[in-house]
Order: structure tokens, then sequence, then C-alpha cells
């Protein structure tokens, strides 16, 4: 059988590299680490975090990416099988051992008999004899890859900037001063209602950090101002300009959270540190990915309430991004409208998130298998989390500015991607406010797992 290829071993990559494979096709998986490595990658595995440890809420009732969640379950997903084999506490969220997580999916893409993968870099366009091929080579994509897509598509891909978050050994944090809490309390999968460290600010001592973020020597780049940064990863330090209060708002905000050594004294602000490995020896600064550089980072961090004598196993940092103008460049199953051949998949299709790009791989794969076999092509409804975000890569958000130029903007999975849904009344009580909020938001969730599970019956490629 002749083999069809895949190229990038990233999240999106993997999973659609093992939905063909599970589907009795043979692929080739192609992966330049460790030949050519990345600025941002430190390792050789597949499907390495490079950012967070986390992939978010697993709320499959109230919450989109948490439905997102259960429809790639559903659909027998790889990235999700191993991620709920080795999470590590995080309140609501699934957040994974990285190391294990990675060492995983990669043990058994290279075992699968299905499955060869081929280490070096792809530079230029896949050769016709390839035939159909995915490019799931991620926000990092090869300058030399990029730039032969460049001159395929007649279009110049756009950019933004993502920056990471420190780690810190767990030993070295004041226990005296911190203390063990989920925000509410929330118990989340594997969790216990007290998945995260907790580091307490006065208000004073929150002001000081807030100067010392703005004040603090950040790494420079060449046309730095006219890249923007995605806004569902600022830097704290961008935050930071915004206003003396928004961190307070947002990644520092203290509701939820009662002092385990002083309960009567409540915090100004809290930072908030989350597992990072299934040991419990790492955890990673939830919100604080940054650009500052590493001498200002040790010095303005432990300036932090029980974080005076931190040691940091990984420093923040910060690299490029890169994404098609999607709308205008790939059809409804993800194809180049210019050269069929080629299918594209995760974040390079302007989708968001460890858990949106897989979901993206997961789709080009199961639209690939379908080409390979001659079947039907059975778009997933767009009531449906893969359906809606589908369908916000290859047709939503098109702005037209000044008659000419056409813009689109990387989204992550989210309620308003969804057709509309009403719900007025719930046993026969008429919802208001909040409570309507949510009746809404349930009744969306009920109705994508019913349809989802209707497409993947219909569907049949296995």
């Amino acid at each position: 059988m002749k083999p069809l290829h895949v190229i990038g071993g990233g999240l999106s990559g993997s999973e659609a590299a093992w939905q063909i494979a599970e589907a009795g096709i043979p692929v080739i998986l192609h992966e330049m680490r460790p030949v050519e490595q990345t600025p941002a990658h430190k390792t050789s595995q597949l499907a390495e975090l490079v950012c967070s440890n986390s992939l978010r809420s697993d709320d499959a009732s109230t919450n989109a990416v948490g439905l997102l969640h259960a429809e790639m379950r559903l659909a027998h997903s790889l990235i999700m099988k191993v991620a709920d084999d080795h999470q590590v506490p995080a309140g609501s969220a699934l957040a994974v051992d990285r190391e294990a997580f990675s060492k995983t999916i990669t043990k058994l893409i290279e075992n699968h008999p299905l499955i060869t993968v081929d280490r070096g870099e792809i530079a230029t366009l896949p050769p016709e004899e390839w035939g159909n091929v995915i490019i799931a080579t991620g926000p990092l994509t090869s300058p030399r890859l990029a730039e032969a897509i460049t001159n395929i598509t007649g279009a110049h891909s756009l950019s933004f900037y993502d920056a990471i978050a420190p780690i810190v050994y767990k030993d070295s944090i004041d226990m005296d001063i911190c203390w063990y809490q989920s925000r509410y309390d929330k118990v989340g999968p594997g969790g216990t209602g007290k998945d995260y460290i907790n580091c307490p600010l006065d208000k004073e001592q929150y002001e000081n950090f807030v100067q010392a973020l703005i004040e603090g020597e950040k790494a420079e780049f060449h046309d730095f101002e006219k890249v923007p940064y995605f806004d569902g990863c600022l830097p704290i330090e961008v935050m930071a300009e915004r206003g003396c209060e928004t961190l307070r708002h947002g990644p520092m905000k203290p509701m939820g959270l009662t002092n385990a050594h002083n309960p009567t004294v409540k915090a100004y602000a809290i930072v908030q540190l989350r597992q990072d490995n299934a040991l419990g020896t790492l955890y990673n600064m939830v919100g604080f990915q940054t650009k500052l550089k590493y001498g200002e980072q040790t010095r303005i961090f432990r300036s932090i309430p029980g974080l005076e004598n931190a040691e940091f196993a990984r420093l923040g940092g910060i690299h490029r991004n890169t994404y098609l103008n999607s709308p205008l460049l790939l059809d409804e199953t993800l194809r180049l409208k210019k050269l069929e051949r080629l299918r594209f998949a995760g974040q390079m299709t302007g989708c968001e998130g460890y858990v949106e790009s897989a979901a993206m791989g997961l789709v080009a794969g199961r639209f690939a298998i379908a080409d390979y076999k001659g079947l039907e092509q059975k778009l997933p409804p767009v009531t449906t989390a893969f359906g809606a975000l589908l369908n916000h890569i290859t047709r939503g958000h098109i702005a037209i500015e000044d008659g000419t130029k056409q813009s689109f903007q990387p989204m992550n999975i989210n309620f308003g991607l969804f057709p509309p849904i009403e719900v007025e009344k719930k046993e026969g009580k008429r919802l208001r406010g909040k409570e309507k909020i949510l009746a809404k938001k349930q009744a969306l969730t009920a109705r994508a797992l019913a349809d989802c599970k209707t497409w993947l019956n219909e569907e049949k490629i296995q």
C-alpha cells in the first residue's frame, strides 16, 4: 500500500498520523528534530509541550475546550488518551506530566506497525510522487519550508509572538508562606481541591512587583513593534503595562483563595503555581509567560513571597508564531486551493492552543483517510466543537479593510463559534442572567456531543 505522508511531529501531526494508521493505512511521519532544532523545543520527542503543561478545562458540559476534549475522546484521539493516562492535579483543568506525555506518544507512534518516523527537515514542497500530504509543521515551521509555502500560495503568512512561562523546583518554594489550594476548592480530574501552590502579596508588595515588571529589561527583536502578541498568551510584563490593576484581575486574582497560614487576612493578589510533572517536583508559574531577560526574571520573580529562594528548572522565553490566511487559502477540508494534494493541520491553519491544534490534526487525518479510500467527505456539523473550529478556520473571521485587504486572526475554541441555541425555560421556570447563560452552555454541549456521535457513526472511515 502506498503510504500517506505527514510533515511535522507536534500534537497535530502526531494525531493525524495516528488516525491514519489506525484506519489501516501506512503513514510516514516526518519530523526535523533533532537533525534541525527550533528556538523553543528542548527535546527530540514527538508532541513536545513547549509552553504550558495544561490542556485547559476538562468540563465538557459548560466549557468549549472541555467539550472539544470530549469529542476527541469519542474519536479515539491519541493525544487525549495519553493526556488522561499522564494527568497531574490541576483543579478543573486537564494538565499533564509533560515529559511522560511526550515520551509515551513518541513510543506509541514509533512502535506502531504502520507508522514510519523519518527524522530530517523537509525544506521544499513535498514531491508529487508522495501524493496527498498533510503539513502540520506548526508555528515554528522551518524558514525554507515556510518560504516554499509562501511562494505557492502567493500570500505572506501572518505572525505573532507566543511567550513561555518559567518552571520552579518545588522544594525551593517556601511552604511556610505559600499553601496548597485550587481556586474555590474545585476538584478536577485527578485533583483534590488543593492542586495549586499559592503565593500571597499585600498591596505594597503587589504594586512594587508590577513596577519591577514594567521597568525590567526585556529581550529585543527586529521589527518587534510590527508583530502583535496573541491575546491568549500575553507576556506578564505586557499585561502590567496595561494598568496597575490588570494582573490583579487576571492571572494574579485573589478570588476563591484563602491563606491557610492566616485565614483572616485577604491577600491583595496571588501568584499560582501548577504541578508540571507526575513526581510533583516541578511547578510552573501560571500566566507568567514572559520576555524578560533571564537575569531579570530571577531577580523579579524572587521578590514574590515564598519564592525568595526559588530555583528555576526553566526560565521563560518567547518565540515567533506563523499561520496561514486559511479562509482565503484552504478549502473546507483543509486542502490548499492552489495545490489540492497538500492539506494543512494544526496551528498553521489559524487555530490556537494545544487541544485545538490536535483536534485539527485529527480532523485532517480523517479527511485524508476518506480521500485515500475514495469515500465521501463528511464534514463535522458546525454544531460540534470540531465543526465550529473548522468553520472558523476555513470560512470565518474575514474582515475587509480599506476595500482591498482581507485579514484573519487565530482563535481558541469558544462558544461564540457555535450556532446559537435558545433556552428560555428549564423545568417550566423562566431563565434569566447567569442561570440562562449556564443553561445555554449546557444545551450547546449536549447538542454538540449528540451531533458528534452521529457524525462519527456516519463517517465510517475505519
